[in-house]
């Protein structure tokens, strides 16, 4: 039999688009080289995200995804499926060998809040929960899963794409009219199709270190009423070329790691696992504190090189999804929302008669491409001001500036005010001349002005409160923001007070 689609890879993204393609009508063959629960990272959602899931289950009849969208009814109708609650992206700015000093002004921390409440909140996934569930789904809509496939080969003929390889010790083969690989960076097509690795021109070589770990204490809030409780965020601990990123989950589970330039994670010897990250924890007290009784729930694992990009995304009869496409950094949780842009965008090309797909693939690989690349420009202009944390914040509003319009876009029913991710191409959102000069500032007066300029790029997108001195760098999610922003979305108060309400804000 020849299938109409074959998606290699599990993860949560290929099981996803295999359940789309089969509402589609199409016949479809997921592929794991594994087995499930696996471990996974990947592990943070944001409001952009959720509103593309969302979309998604609803657009193609997948009531059951639905309630992933939110903590709250995650919790009602999936409790035995583990996450972690995420209010909110918590930053806190460390020098090595001295505590984290609570400043008065709080310059040294950002606190950007994603919900006013938990039933509202975003989660961080445990993909080895989630993955398998996606994987159920996936088979019950009709879907053939066969995993412990290890793939060798794909061979392109006229009007299909033969995958080879081993299952069980037996030869393994199966046909597809179109494969997708959502199998990671470096993943099964790279190699099978020889596809080329290309850099990332705006990002530093990095590497990474990461586990999971159990008696992982919480942080305290660092004086006065936070707008959510600062442990229940995505929480980064960043320092001058790195950071450490902190989830919790609802098991007890809390994923950490270390993701750091090649400068950094050879100071400090990361490549050596365990011993590297306790040489780093002795450099930051607080973090110290934080881990003094946790215990590594597995090994940790080494990503000597964390980056990747594909020199190729999509060929006449296969592509690859974002997350094979290349990767930047979990700094800001940028993979899901990518990842997710990614799936819409093929689940639109598979409701197209298949002789329509050509143009529409290379549509596709473009704007993977140039998402990846705006991406990584942010990123590394971030790694760049690591030392200079009050322009490190400034930076970030560019992202909060981004994501938060487009998600109030896409709730109110304007997706064409925000179709691509971190409003890259939008015309008055002028970020890469702003990233560029992030990466030379080389002056106190220099870091002002661009700070300057950076709040008068995102006035216009501006829909919460982002850069207001009075906040003291702690932005909680406040819907009089929303309703004064209402003219930047093109809508009256009422529109985006109805959308308030239909959000349960």
């Amino acid at each position: 039999m020849t299938y109409d689609i074959a998606v290699v890879g599990s993860g949560f993204a290929g099981s996803l688009l295999a359940m789309i393609a089969r509402r589609l009508g199409r016949s479809v063959l997921l592929i794991e080289r594994g087995t499930h629960p696996r471990f996974a990272i990947g592990e943070s959602s944001t409001p952009l995200a959720n509103v593309l899931l969302e979309e998604l289950s609803i657009r193609y009849d997948l009531p059951r995804l639905t309630p992933l969208a939110k903590w709250g009814t995650w919790q009602r109708t999936y409790p035995q499926i583990g996450c972690g609650l995420k209010r909110g992206f918590t930053f806190y700015h460390h020098q090595f060998g001295r505590r984290a000093a609570s400043d008065p002004d709080r310059q040294d921390q950002l606190l950007v809040a994603a919900s006013p409440h938990d039933a509202i909140g975003d989660t961080h996934w445990y993909r080895a929960d989630v993955d398998a569930f996606f994987v159920r789904e996936a088979q019950a809509t009709g879907v053939l899963y066969l995993d412990e496939v290890k793939l060798e080969s794909a061979s392109e003929r006229a009007n299909e794409v033969t995958l080879q390889g081993r299952r069980h010790g037996k030869p393994f083969a199966a046909s597809a009219r179109f494969v997708v690989d959502g199998t990671g960076p470096r993943g099964f097509l790279q190699r099978a199709l020889s596809l080329p690795a290309v850099p990332l021109p705006d990002l530093p070589p990095g590497q990474a270190l990461y586990t999971h770990f159990t008696n992982v204490q919480r942080l305290d809030a660092p004086g006065g009423e936070p707008p959510y409780p600062v442990d229940d965020a995505a929480v980064h601990h960043v320092f001058d070329g790195g950071w450490i990123w902190v989830l919790r989950f609802n098991n007890g589970i809390t994923s950490a790691g270390v993701a750091a330039t090649d400068h950094a994670a050879a100071r400090f010897g990361l490549g050596e696992g365990a011993p590297g990250w306790q040489r780093l924890l002795e450099c930051l007290p607080t973090v110290r504190e934080q881990f003094a009784e946790a215990v590594a729930d597995r090994p940790f694992i080494h990503a000597p090189q964390f980056s990747f990009r594909s020199g190729a995304i999509a060929g006449r009869r296969w592509a690859l999804l974002p997350s094979a496409a290349g990767f930047v950094d979990p700094l800001l949780s940028t993979g899901f929302p990518l990842v997710l842009l990614g799936v819409s965008r093929l689940a639109e090309i598979f409701e197209k008669n298949q002789n329509q797909w050509s143009e529409a693939l290379a549509t596709y690989a473009r704007q993977t491409e140039a998402e990846l690349l705006a991406t990584a420009r942010l990123i590394g202009s971030l790694y760049a001001t690591m030392a200079n944390f009050p322009l490190f914040v400034s930076l970030t509003l560019l992202y909060f500036a981004a994501a938060s319009f487009s998600e109030t876009a896409r709730r109110l029913g304007k997706p064409h005010l925000a179709s691509t991710f971190l409003l890259h191409d939008h015309p008055d959102f002028q970020i890469h001349p702003l990233l560029d000069r992030a990466r030379a500032v080389r002056s106190t007066e220099a870091a002002q002005r661009l700070s300057d300029d950076i709040l008068r790029v995102i006035e216009p997108f501006n829909v919460a409160g982002l850069g207001d001195p009075s906040r003291r760098n702690w932005y909680p999610a406040n819907a009089e923001d929303m309703l004064l922003a209402a003219y930047k979305l093109g809508a009256e108060r009422d529109d985006v007070a109805h959308l308030l309400a239909r959000c349960g804000f």
